[in-house]
């Protein structure tokens, strides 16, 4: 049993849409051609960089809680091999937008090569950035979800401002990750037990 059937079995995947987008973009399209036997194991992948490819648990798990759907704008901050890039842009389809931003150029490149294999660049439907993500995105604002792959500090004032009205933003913040909702009183759920390479930002 691979780690697809594992999540569904264990309730961890039970939206329909994220599900199918779990089908359809093969985590082997996006780790290092040494690990390709390993990426249907459940487990976090070096891409070089000291960064991973997240264990797909955690990828599930966020894309649950941050329910992606067809049509949205997405900001994806920490892209990296470009897996969670791809899912989004197969959530939202042809009439949605994904803003995937990294700021190692190295890994820009690669996980653009990745996400080339779906057309998705080809069809308009996502933009790399290379840029630090710490600071979002100003110019595709406002965005009705914001997914971030590394571990942050907080939840970065300009994350919150680029987020439209009942917006989601979902970002692992040490060794939790936090559900961000811009509603009346801004709710924030916490969810404790996870690990994550740290964002890499400018000192500046």
């Amino acid at each position: 049993m691979d780690f697809l059937d594992q999540l569904i079995e264990k309730g961890w995947l039970k939206t329909n849409r994220i599900i199918q987008a779990f089908k359809k973009i093969d985590r082997k399209d996006f780790v290092r051609p040494n690990l390709k036997d390993a990426s249907n194991y459940d487990q976090a992948l070096p891409i070089g960089h000291n960064q991973t490819i997240s264990q797909p648990l955690v990828v599930a798990f966020m894309l649950e809680k941050l329910d992606p759907k067809p049509g949205q704008k997405i900001l994806d901050i920490g892209s990296g091999s470009g897996w969670t890039t791809a899912l989004l842009a197969e959530i939202v389809g042809k009439e949605g937008k994904v803003i995937a931003i990294e700021i190692i150029e190295e890994l820009m490149k690669f996980g653009k090569k990745n996400v080339r294999k779906y057309n998705f660049i080809e069809k308009g439907i996502v933009e790399f950035i290379c840029k630090d993500g710490s600071k979002g995105y100003k110019k595709n604002t406002p965005y009705d979800r914001i997914l971030v792959s590394a571990s942050a500090k907080e939840i970065q004032k300009k994350w919150k401002t680029q987020l439209k009205k009942e917006g989601r933003l979902v970002a692992p913040l040490q060794n939790s990750i936090v559900l961000y909702i811009k509603n009346k009183n801004n709710t924030i759920e916490k969810y404790p037990g996870f690990k994550f390479v740290p964002l890499v930002q400018n000192e500046k």
